[in-house]
């Protein structure tokens, strides 16, 4: 079953074990980070980016199969929809049945609004509820805002919008209890401590958790408050346009049933983009640990109806996405199998790397070894390196996989892998949107009144790259305050007449540049289904 490869590397990871347990190797400079990134990380690759041609972010490089979706043709034309008659007639419309949306939806019911939901697949159904590792939060004695910002500032290469990562940071602890509150389980000792762990880049332990279904935990618990609430979700319906009033001001949206095609109109005061993230669109060939309808759908909404992205060219791929066996290819492996002492090694045995550097360098430094150093260990369907889990026991004690990561137990041991006994292949994944809608502090759009965005769709809160356990924690902080505000903001909105005369402009915009396309947009679900 095995190659002689795979058996030869398996055995040089098992001797060098004990050595390699207490091998620390040295942290990367800030200039061996830079250059290892430029040669081996895929944002840098410039024959995988386009320029766009139209739109508010013409002239930027986005990668080429943003570029394809961003610049397609719209699923309709304006006279194809009835806006004088709305199906729906709501004062805020959350596009979006995740972390962020359901957030969102929770405050903005709060604050008193007529608030509805609509979601092309179900409620959760989301990368939220994929997110194992944790959620980061100050609230130690030893740590503050002040520092997660350092942290999350320099991860991020410095360019983060600061008013959003302060908001970030400052709004962490709060996010933490307001969870808590609603009855998220968080791990806790003996004493009802909440415990902390580090993630890659965090100088201080601030990563809390629900073993590793953190954000199954926190999903499910948001989903069970929206449904307590009877707020209103239209499940297995897209939003496929945005409706804009006489004033250029976001208005509603046309919806498309999933399952029957039928056209529905949702009036609103405020919208809120929360569709998450673009692991769907498979960039560059690589697998993804997202979930079905992650398909960049929100951006595509946005930039037809004017809004600017920000860092649309920058994605996050995970270091440890699963490599073997093929039945689970590019499913997430949580860093925080690393946190617990786990240590990346090469098809020869040896540590390469640091195992808590920022995400970005980790897979880089995975991609160097698999390529140039040819020190990749073969799958027969793929390369990966060894993700060394039996230390983790040896460090921590035997159970301590078992308490704390299961998950990853279970989803390996469903193809005969004991991950307390052997090390897992893994290889970079397509993970997280670094890039998205740009937003000002409030989570508006910064040039469409009364569009919101939160969660993933959001570009600019991590900069270039994000740390982990700072995503649950931007869907909790700028979902419930894209809900208060937009809530608010509805009280006083007077609604001018709708239109959908930004479908034909973008059209326009399409023949003017030359560009030909078959392509419609947004994509909605990927399709995988061979051709013959």
């Amino acid at each position: 079953m095995y190659s002689e490869q795979f058996m030869t590397s398996l055995k040089a990871v098992e001797a060098a074990r004990e050595a390699n347990i207490a091998l620390e190797p040295q942290r990367m400079t800030a200039q061996q980070k830079e250059e290892l990134l430029a040669a081996y990380h895929p944002d840098y690759r410039k024959d995988q980016f386009t320029e766009l041609k139209i739109g508010p972010n013409k002239g930027d490089k986005v990668p080429h199969e943003l570029a394809e979706t961003l610049q397609a043709h719209a699923r309709i034309k304006a006279e194809d929809v009835d806006l004088s008659a709305p199906d729906y007639d709501v004062d805020v419309l959350i596009i979006g049945g995740g972390g962020a949306g359901a957030s969102a939806a929770v405050e903005a019911h709060e604050a008193g609004a007529n608030v509805m939901i609509v979601t092309k697949l179900r409620i959760g159904d989301a990368n939220t509820m994929m997110a194992e590792g944790g959620i980061q939060a100050a609230d130690k004695s030893n740590d503050s805002p002040a520092i997660h910002f350092v942290d999350a500032f320099g991860g991020g290469h410095f360019a983060a919008k600061r008013e959003l990562l302060r908001k970030l940071v400052c709004d962490a602890p709060e996010a933490i209890h307001w969870l808590s509150e609603l009855g998220v389980e968080f791990d806790k000792d003996a004493d009802g401590n909440m415990i902390t762990t580090h993630g890659g880049g965090t100088s201080r332990k601030r990563m809390h958790a629900a073993k590793d279904y953190s954000g199954a935990e926190i999903m499910r618990t948001l989903r069970d408050e929206v449904l307590n609430r009877q707020i209103p979700v239209v499940d297995f319906t897209s939003a496929i346009e945005l409706i804009l009033d006489d004033k250029g001001r976001a208005a509603g949206a046309v919806l498309m049933n999933m399952e029957t095609g039928e056209l529905l109109v949702a009036r609103a005061k405020t919208v809120i983009i929360a569709t998450g993230g673009a692991g769907r669109m498979h960039y560059q060939g690589f697998p993804t640990s997202n979930h079905y309808g992650a398909t960049a759908d929100g951006l595509v909404l946005g930039y037809r109806a004017g809004a600017k992205l920000l860092y649309a060219e920058t994605l996050q791929y995970h270091p440890t996405g699963a490599a073997f066996p093929e039945q689970i290819f590019g499913a997430l492996v949580t860093e925080k199998v690393r946190s617990l002492g786990a240590k990346l090694v090469n098809v020869k045995g040896e540590v390469f790397m640091h195992p808590l550097e920022t995400r970005d360098v980790a897979a880089a430094s995975i991609i160097r070894e698999c390529s140039d150093r040819e020190n990749g260990v073969s799958t027969g369907e793929g390369v990966g390196v060894w993700l060394d889990t039996p230390m983790i026991e040896k460090i921590g004690g035997e159970g301590t996989i078992m308490k704390r990561i299961p998950a990853m137990w279970r989803m390996f041991d469903k193809y005969g892998i004991d991950i307390r006994k052997e090390p897992i292949l893994v290889y970079p994944t397509l993970h997280y949107q670094n890039g998205g809608l740009d937003i000002t502090e409030d989570g508006m759009t910064t040039n469409v009144e009364n569009l919101y965005v939160a969660g993933e769709a959001v570009g600019g809160i991590h900069g270039r790259n994000r740390l982990m356990g700072n995503s649950l924690l931007d869907i909790i902080v700028f979902g419930r305050s894209a809900g208060k505000n937009a809530a608010q903001r509805a009280k006083s909105v007077e609604q001018g007449t709708l239109t959908l005369e930004h479908i034909e402009k973008f059209e326009q915009e399409i023949a003017n540049a030359g560009i030909v396309t078959d392509a419609v947009s947004p994509k909605l679900l990927p399709k995988y289904a061979r051709e013959v």
